[in-house]
């Protein structure tokens, strides 16, 4: 099975979800989304095939969220595009779907 997880290597929870996909003999390729950011298009391709909203994904634990509070997907989109730490991570592709893993587990859905 091939994976591609959107990897923060400074992320415990991250670390966990790729350690899962390796466990399970998945053949990774790691995206370090802080060096090279998704698209906008990509990051709202990515949510919509997982069922969830931008703002679902968004990292609020970041100060640079704090001013998104009210703001709509495509603001939101936007912002995660410009500033890529706001992007929740890990966010895991395979050909069953794409999750967001947190928690970890949840990557095991997708194997």
């Amino acid at each position: 099975m091939k994976a591609t997880i959107y990897h923060n290597p400074r992320c415990s929870k991250s670390r966990e979800a790729l350690a899962i996909l390796r466990d399970a003999g998945a053949e990774v390729t790691v995206i370090e989304y802080l060096k090279t950011p998704p698209s906008r298009e990509t990051l709202a391709d990515l949510y919509q095939r997982a069922g969830m909203t931008a703002r679902e994904g968004l990292r609020m634990a970041e100060d640079a969220a704090k001013p998104l509070k009210g703001a709509d997907d495509d603001t939101i989109l936007d912002a995660m595009a410009a500033n890529p730490i706001l992007i929740e991570r890990p966010l895991v592709v395979t050909e069953r779907g794409v999750r967001l893993g947190r928690p970890p587990e949840k990557v095991a859905e997708l194997l």
